[in-house]
């Protein structure tokens, strides 16, 4: 649209119901300018969904306002308190390096906060800069677009934005901010924080409005039924991360949402070679935040999060504690439900049969001995082509395949149905960590985009199994041993 000048503007659609909330919510954060931003990636297909002008969100206005330079008509500019449990100990924190700019109404009248990442010094910074390096904002692109891909609920990128700054490091990094889209940024820690800081009227408050915004159809008052609904969509997320073999990283209750959406993309990875006790993140030594322990880390931040609403769910606390229990103790056959339901489309199987769950393990515990990959294995099964797998002539993979096809020739639906089912459900390919490094080291070091934009061409279609996606299914070789992805930069 123009305005009076007949200058092109952006057509924000904000209605930034946060800020209504109590101000210990949040701090109001004036604009941290940068020197010269300048855009590096656009996803034009967001920002259409979102209801926005690609076109002028790539005009000089619009740069200014990703780069965090100017707040936009009818935007907030306010940084959220939350704390949380990191690496499981409490602390204090906050966007100590992020501005909420606005909630924007889409034409289908949905609701995403778009918060700008790495845009400066917030009350809740801690010390830190506040500033973002470009690696890092391009990899959560790439990882984000692709659990977008998957079909995994996930926060988005709209922009990535160089800032024309240096960031100081382990060494000197051009800066950047990523404009971060998400159905909010409510977390476990929000509700952590209110409850240590707040009082009770505040902690109703946050429940209420989280509910109202995440869960309408639940009856007003119905606490123990909005934290019944945050455990099911945990179960169903972290069981589809298992099921691509997603390892999270900093599973800190802070990097959990009340959406149900996968956030903060620092220390992430996929795992490649299936070992169950996979770990990539620099600062987890002890493995907390294994591949193998992502279920029950889930159930561990459950947990806090209900400490958090027990006031809400019975004036009397052992009354509480008991009605929390009772709801977190159905949380693992929650996980384990829907990861089996997971591992029965990845296999082919159309119905339930009680050793379902024995068949799947069994493939898995192959592929553990055999040191085989893990999306590989899956592809070269969906394709009938066992070659692909490296299990050929391997006895015990041998034993399985003859206890799958077994189960395969019970089920009525012939081989091209099992086929399809399984082509939607295992991808063809992933972000191969070796893949991602290739295109950020193009971009950062040498300024050559191409590679990161083939990259997440194909990895938004990851069920496609089209013959550009080829090269990208290729296990990477001895330079995947000891790969670590670090958090904080």
């Amino acid at each position: 649209m123009t305005n009076n000048n007949n200058e092109v503007v952006i057509d924000w659609n904000f209605d930034n119901s946060y800020e209504k909330l109590p101000s210990l919510f949040f701090s109001k954060v004036e604009p941290n300018e940068v020197e010269s931003p300048s855009l590096v990636v656009l996803n034009e297909d967001l920002a259409e969904k979102l209801g926005l002008n690609a076109n002028v969100l790539k005009s000089e206005e619009g740069i200014q306002i990703l780069a965090g330079n100017a707040l936009p008509n009818k935007g907030s500019g306010i940084a959220q308190a939350y704390a949380g449990h990191q690496f499981g100990n409490f602390t204090m924190l906050g966007d100590g390096r992020a501005l909420m700019i606005g909630e924007q109404i889409t034409p289908r009248g949905e609701r995403f906060d778009l918060q700008l990442k790495g845009s400066g010094r917030t009350p809740y910074s801690r010390g830190g800069d506040g500033r973002a390096a470009l690696g890092p904002m391009l990899r959560e692109y790439i990882i984000s677009e692709a659990m977008h891909g998957f079909g995994i609920p996930t926060t988005r990128s709209l922009a990535v934005v160089s800032t024309g700054e240096k960031i100081i490091r382990e060494r000197v990094l051009p800066g950047a901010i990523l404009t971060r889209v998400a159905s909010s940024h409510l977390r476990f820690g929000t509700f952590e924080y209110v409850a240590n800081w707040g009082d009770m009227e505040k902690l109703r408050a946050l429940a209420d409005y989280a509910m109202e915004r995440h869960y309408p159809t639940l009856d007003r008052g119905d606490y123990l039924g909005f934290f019944r609904s945050v455990m099911k969509r945990h179960a169903t997320l972290i069981a589809k991360w298992q099921l691509v073999g997603f390892i999270h990283g900093v599973m800190n209750t802070d990097n959990m949402t009340i959406s149900g959406e996968t956030i903060d993309y620092g220390p992430c990875a996929f795992m490649d070679t299936y070992n169950p006790d996979t770990v990539f993140s620099s600062i987890d030594a002890q493995g907390r935040y294994a591949y193998k322990n992502q279920p029950r880390i889930g159930g561990w931040n459950l947990a806090r999060f209900a400490e958090s609403l027990l006031p809400l769910f019975h004036k009397e606390q052992k009354q509480a504690v008991e009605l929390a229990q009772e709801e977190l103790y159905k949380f693992e056959e929650l996980f384990k439900n829907q990861w089996l339901t997971g591992m029965r489309a990845k296999l082919g199987l159309f119905r339930e049969e009680e050793a379902d769950g024995a068949l799947a393990e069994g493939l898995l515990n192959v592929m553990l001995q055999e040191k085989a990959d893990f999306t590989n294995t899956f592809r070269g099964l969906t394709l009938g082509n066992l070659e692909e797998t490296g299990l050929v002539g391997k006895p015990s993979f041998e034993e399985w395949d003859k206890l799958w096809q077994a189960r395969l020739s019970r089920q009525g639906e012939g081989e091209q149905e099992v086929r399809e089912l399984m082509r939607k459900n295992n991808p063809a390919i992933i972000p191969r960590n070796h893949r991602v490094e290739t295109a950020l080291e193009a971009a950062v070091e040498h300024g050559n985009y191409r590679v990161m934009e083939n990259l997440v061409k194909v990895l938004r279609n990851p069920f496609a199994y089209s013959l550009e996606q080829g090269d990208y299914c290729v296990a990477p070789g001895v330079e995947a041993l000891g790969y670590r992805t670090y958090c904080g930069t």
